[in-house]
């Protein structure tokens, strides 16, 4: 299921308030400035920070950078 472009624009990182980068291909919403990854599961961002995936920026190749 396709995420929603407008959605996405809106998003913010809940722990940092920042932007968040698209990762259309891990279906995950990257928050650099806190290191982590965010699930999109059926189209939909799942904002929890239980459910984030911590990022390592110097070892991780799945995210942009």
């Amino acid at each position: 299921m396709p995420t929603d472009p407008a959605l996405l624009s809106i998003l913010v990182c809940p722990v940092t308030r920042t932007r968040l980068i698209y990762d259309e291909k891990a279906q995950e919403l990257i928050s650099d400035v806190a290191g982590l990854a965010y699930p999109i599961r059926n189209g939909i961002p799942i904002m929890l920070v239980t459910e984030a995936r911590v990022i390592n920026k110097e070892t991780d190749t799945s995210a942009p950078h």
